[in-house]
Protein backbone atom coordinates (compact mmCIF):
# COMPACT_ATOMS: atom_id res chain seq x y z
CA UNK A 1 0.00 0.00 0.00
CA UNK A 2 2.82 2.43 0.81
CA UNK A 3 4.42 2.09 -2.64
CA UNK A 4 1.14 2.96 -4.35
CA UNK A 5 0.79 6.04 -2.16
CA UNK A 6 4.40 7.04 -2.89
CA UNK A 7 3.80 6.61 -6.63
CA UNK A 8 0.67 8.78 -6.51
CA UNK A 9 2.60 11.44 -4.63
CA UNK A 10 5.43 11.32 -7.21
CA UNK A 11 2.95 11.64 -10.09
CA UNK A 12 1.26 14.58 -8.38
CA UNK A 13 4.64 16.26 -7.75
CA UNK A 14 5.66 15.73 -11.40
CA UNK A 15 2.38 17.24 -12.61
CA UNK A 16 2.80 20.20 -10.25
CA UNK A 17 6.37 20.73 -11.47
CA UNK A 18 5.26 20.67 -15.10
CA UNK A 19 2.42 23.12 -14.40
CA UNK A 20 4.86 25.48 -12.64
CA UNK A 21 7.25 25.17 -15.57
CA UNK A 22 4.53 26.03 -18.10
CA UNK A 23 3.35 28.97 -16.00
CA UNK A 24 6.86 30.40 -15.55
CA UNK A 25 7.65 29.98 -19.25
CA UNK A 26 4.48 31.89 -20.10
CA UNK A 27 5.21 34.63 -17.53
CA UNK A 28 8.68 35.14 -19.00
CA UNK A 29 7.41 35.12 -22.58
CA UNK A 30 9.56 32.09 -23.45
CA UNK A 31 8.59 29.51 -26.04
CA UNK A 32 6.99 26.40 -24.60
CA UNK A 33 8.14 23.94 -27.25
CA UNK A 34 7.10 20.31 -27.33
CA UNK A 35 10.74 19.38 -26.69
CA UNK A 36 10.95 21.53 -23.56
CA UNK A 37 7.68 20.10 -22.26
CA UNK A 38 8.89 16.52 -22.83
CA UNK A 39 12.21 17.25 -21.09
CA UNK A 40 10.36 18.82 -18.16
CA UNK A 41 8.03 15.81 -17.89
CA UNK A 42 10.98 13.42 -17.68
CA UNK A 43 12.96 15.59 -15.27
CA UNK A 44 10.09 16.11 -12.84
CA UNK A 45 9.61 12.34 -12.65
CA UNK A 46 13.26 11.75 -11.73
CA UNK A 47 13.96 11.33 -8.04
CA UNK A 48 17.30 12.22 -6.55
CA UNK A 49 20.37 14.00 -7.87
CA UNK A 50 21.43 13.49 -11.48
CA UNK A 51 24.13 14.69 -13.85
CA UNK A 52 23.13 16.38 -17.10
CA UNK A 53 24.28 13.23 -18.91
CA UNK A 54 22.00 11.04 -16.78
CA UNK A 55 19.07 13.37 -17.44
CA UNK A 56 19.84 13.36 -21.16
CA UNK A 57 19.98 9.53 -21.21
CA UNK A 58 16.58 9.35 -19.50
CA UNK A 59 15.08 11.85 -21.96
CA UNK A 60 16.69 10.03 -24.89
CA UNK A 61 15.02 6.73 -23.89
CA UNK A 62 11.57 8.29 -24.26
CA UNK A 63 12.28 10.95 -26.90
CA UNK A 64 15.26 9.93 -29.06
CA UNK A 65 14.88 12.93 -31.36
CA UNK A 66 15.64 15.44 -28.56
CA UNK A 67 19.28 16.49 -28.65
CA UNK A 68 21.72 16.74 -25.79
CA UNK A 69 22.13 20.52 -26.13
CA UNK A 70 18.36 21.04 -25.89
CA UNK A 71 18.23 18.96 -22.70
CA UNK A 72 21.16 20.86 -21.18
CA UNK A 73 19.72 24.27 -22.03
CA UNK A 74 16.28 23.33 -20.70
CA UNK A 75 17.70 22.10 -17.38
CA UNK A 76 19.77 25.30 -17.04
CA UNK A 77 16.59 27.30 -17.77
CA UNK A 78 14.78 25.37 -15.03
CA UNK A 79 17.57 26.37 -12.63
CA UNK A 80 17.20 30.02 -13.63
CA UNK A 81 13.46 29.99 -12.89
CA UNK A 82 13.90 28.08 -9.60
CA UNK A 83 12.43 24.71 -10.62
CA UNK A 84 15.76 22.85 -10.48
CA UNK A 85 18.77 23.14 -8.23
CA UNK A 86 22.37 22.71 -9.30
CA UNK A 87 24.67 20.97 -6.81
CA UNK A 88 28.45 20.82 -7.03
CA UNK A 89 29.67 17.94 -4.92
CA UNK A 90 33.33 17.71 -5.87
CA UNK A 91 32.96 15.33 -8.81
CA UNK A 92 34.03 17.83 -11.46
CA UNK A 93 30.47 18.22 -12.75
CA UNK A 94 27.13 19.37 -11.39
CA UNK A 95 24.18 17.29 -10.31
CA UNK A 96 20.59 18.51 -10.55
CA UNK A 97 17.51 17.90 -8.48
CA UNK A 98 13.95 19.10 -8.68
CA UNK A 99 13.33 22.14 -6.48
CA UNK A 100 10.29 21.66 -4.33
CA UNK A 101 8.50 23.47 -1.58
CA UNK A 102 9.82 20.88 0.86
CA UNK A 103 11.91 21.93 3.80
CA UNK A 104 15.46 23.07 3.10
CA UNK A 105 17.94 20.22 3.17
CA UNK A 106 21.66 19.64 3.00
CA UNK A 107 23.65 16.76 1.53
CA UNK A 108 26.06 13.99 2.54
CA UNK A 109 27.97 12.82 -0.54
CA UNK A 110 30.20 9.76 -0.95
CA UNK A 111 33.46 10.71 -2.72
CA UNK A 112 33.81 7.17 -4.08
CA UNK A 113 30.40 6.33 -5.60
CA UNK A 114 28.54 9.64 -5.53
CA UNK A 115 25.75 8.35 -3.27
CA UNK A 116 23.90 11.37 -1.94
CA UNK A 117 21.85 11.50 1.24
CA UNK A 118 19.64 14.47 2.07
CA UNK A 119 19.38 15.61 5.67
CA UNK A 120 18.03 18.48 7.70
CA UNK A 121 18.95 19.33 11.27
CA UNK A 122 17.20 22.24 13.00
CA UNK A 123 20.18 22.57 15.33
CA UNK A 124 22.50 23.29 12.38
CA UNK A 125 20.07 25.80 10.91
CA UNK A 126 19.88 27.60 14.28
CA UNK A 127 23.66 27.69 14.75
CA UNK A 128 24.35 29.03 11.26
CA UNK A 129 21.75 31.80 11.74
CA UNK A 130 23.34 32.73 15.07
CA UNK A 131 26.78 32.71 13.47
CA UNK A 132 25.61 34.97 10.64
CA UNK A 133 23.95 37.38 13.11
CA UNK A 134 27.03 37.53 15.31
CA UNK A 135 28.99 38.78 12.31
CA UNK A 136 26.32 41.25 11.19
CA UNK A 137 24.99 39.11 8.34
CA UNK A 138 21.46 38.31 7.34
CA UNK A 139 21.58 34.76 5.99
CA UNK A 140 19.82 34.54 2.62
CA UNK A 141 20.78 31.06 1.51
CA UNK A 142 23.33 28.33 2.07
CA UNK A 143 24.38 24.95 0.78
CA UNK A 144 25.98 22.35 3.02
CA UNK A 145 27.66 19.49 1.24
CA UNK A 146 29.47 17.11 3.53
CA UNK A 147 31.90 14.84 1.67
CA UNK A 148 32.87 11.42 2.95
CA UNK A 149 32.88 7.72 2.14
CA UNK A 150 29.68 5.67 2.49
CA UNK A 151 29.52 2.36 4.33
CA UNK A 152 29.41 0.26 1.14
CA UNK A 153 32.50 1.94 -0.33
CA UNK A 154 34.38 1.69 2.98
CA UNK A 155 33.82 -2.07 2.90
CA UNK A 156 35.00 -2.33 -0.73
CA UNK A 157 38.20 -0.36 -0.21
CA UNK A 158 38.86 -1.55 3.34
CA UNK A 159 38.69 2.06 4.50
CA UNK A 160 38.07 1.11 8.08
CA UNK A 161 35.13 1.30 10.44
CA UNK A 162 33.33 4.27 11.86
CA UNK A 163 34.73 5.55 15.13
Amino acid sequence: MQKNTDKKGAVKAAEEGLNNFLMLMDQRGLNTTKQRVNIAKVFFCMIGHHSLEEIYQEVHKKHPSIGQTTVYRTIKLMCEVGLAEELHVGEGFARYEVSTAKQHHDHLVCKECGKTVEFSLPEVEKIQNELAQSHGFVLLDHHHILLGVCEDCRKKINFGSLK
